[in-house]
């Protein structure tokens, strides 16, 4: 106990050993769902459950582990959610890009990731703190909402509740009536059992609820609407929920992920599709450097780390942690690494050392002895802890200025084409863009700064240029 005082600075934070881990275990129990959720997501890109499951556990632990004991924050890491949605659906499924080759993509904007965290590193070090500071305060909140909005409409759609509408876009995705037996009413029976639990505050409330609709279903052998094919669902699993074939089981290495990433940086040095993985790695960097900037400070301004100046403290190191461990994640078989808003439960439970997010890692661990339980959660199950979360980020909207005109579009945009386009890329592009344009507009130019200026010139590029193609990929064309 008080090596662990001495090395996290628990008296000197004002705090005590036991309750620094209890802070932890709180913050664990509240994200712990991530080890259903993402080798879920992943899964449905073609990366093996046990793949995913093995990096989703290393992934958290190493970055909880950097974070605690490089920052000394009480923040926790997990791949992203809304970052593991873009890989599976935006860029696997929507860009037919393999899944190997967006593992690299990853890897190498982890690796540039971790550059700019360092400010020792000419040029580049310390860019992303500087890029944080430089974006305005709404603008980043939004960020975190409408991520939160990309997570609810994925989540309601593996639940059961909606469905795809040629002549509305979107419609309820149930007409029939509902029974004990349909997935759709057991999500959403859970879905509210969380919120009841939360209100309660019941630590734990997304796994219990979790928890209950998947034996709820393995009993009556419930009916998954997203995986039955022959219903327009989606057809990646069995379309009934099935019993476990064992409880405790350890996951192993990885079979075909670990290391795929590399291996796919080699066929690409081989002349092998050059211009994809620049585009695909740019679109990565593009996002990740929102939506981890933006998840960051949304944890630390919740937690109190944001000062007077709304700037981070330790951000540096906070970035140096989530860099590495989006690498290490990348070389097992995940998507980008990340701080957890659900950080914020360690913290009201009293946390305020890097022992908490040591505590969280250690534990993370555990998900290893569980694969085929994990496996066997139906779709409709897991996806509750989507919608459920996608709630809490949007709680951020509130300290939006809305009454400012000249940032209320953009806010706007960045929160609802993230949904509406299944792109957070999309929604922060076109926010910054427009937010550049009104600026201009109203001939306020000495109100933007270099960093939005080069945001803005390259969003440009993304989306405008000649003919059909981007900038972008007019210039890839010309290269490659």
């Amino acid at each position: 106990m008080e090596a662990l005082d001495q090395q996290f600075g628990v008296t000197e934070a004002g705090t005590t050993v036991n309750a620094e881990i209890r802070a932890g275990v709180t913050t664990f129990l509240t994200m712990a769902y991530i080890l259903l959720v993402n080798p879920a997501m992943l899964s449905i890109a073609g990366i093996p459950f046990d793949d995913a499951l093995f990096a989703t556990a290393i992934a958290a632990f190493v970055g909880c582990t950097i974070m605690g004991l490089y920052a000394n924050l009480p923040f926790a890491l997990a791949p992203g959610m809304g970052l593991n949605a873009y890989f599976t659906f935006a860029v696997v499924l929507g860009m037919g890009i393999s899944w190997q080759v967006a593992l690299a993509a990853v890897f190498v904007e982890g690796i540039l990731f971790l550059l700019m965290s360092m400010p020792a590193v000419p040029v580049i070090g310390g860019w992303r703190t500087i890029m944080i500071n430089s974006i305005p305060t709404d603008l980043k909140i939004a960020t975190g909402a409408g991520i939160g909005m990309f997570l609810a409409i994925i989540g309601l759609r593996e639940m059961g509740w909606i469905r795809d509408d040629g002549a509305t876009l979107v419609n309820l995705g149930v007409t029939e009536s509902f029974t004990y037996e349909h997935g759709a009413l057991i999500s959403m029976v859970c879905l509210i059992a969380i919120a009841v639990m939360m209100a309660r505050n019941i630590p734990g409330a997304i796994i219990i609820g979790i928890g209950i609709a998947s034996v709820w279903g393995w009993v009556v052998g419930a009916y998954d609407p997203y995986n039955d094919y022959m219903a327009g669902g989606a057809g990646f699993g069995s379309a009934y929920a099935d019993w476990p074939s064992a409880v405790f089981s350890f996951v192993g290495l990885p079979e075909e992920s670990l290391f795929a990433a590399t291996g796919a940086l080699g066929d690409i040095a081989g002349g092998a599709g050059w211009g994809d993985f620049l585009l695909v790695m740019i679109t990565f960097l593009f996002v990740d450097i929102f939506d981890t900037a933006g998840t960051l400070y949304s944890v630390g301004r919740q937690a109190g780390y944001v000062d007077e100046n709304d700037e981070l403290m330790n951000s540096d190191e906070a970035f140096v942690s989530d860099a590495a461990a989006t690498i290490v994640g990348a070389l097992c078989g995940t998507s980008t690494t990340t701080t957890y808003i659900e950080s914020a439960a360690g913290v009201e439970e009293g946390g305020k050392t890097g022992l908490v997010a040591v505590t969280v890692g250690v534990l993370m661990l555990t998900g290893l002895f569980f694969s085929d339980l994990f496996q066997a959660v139906p779709t409709f199950a897991a996806a509750c802890a989507l919608v459920i979360i996608g709630a809490l980020m949007m709680r951020q909207a509130a300290d939006i200025n809305w009454a400012d005109k000249e940032m209320a579009l953009p806010a706007f945009l960045t929160i609802c084409l993230m949904p509406f386009t299944y792109s957070i890329a999309d929604g922060i592009a076109w926010g910054i863009i427009s937010y550049v344009a009104i600026k201009l507009g109203m001939g306020k130019m000495d109100e933007l700064n270099p960093v939005m200026w080069t945001l803005f010139a390259l969003m440009a590029m993304f989306y405008l240029g000649p003919g059909d193609e981007s900038t972008f990929q007019y210039i890839f064309g010309m290269i490659f």
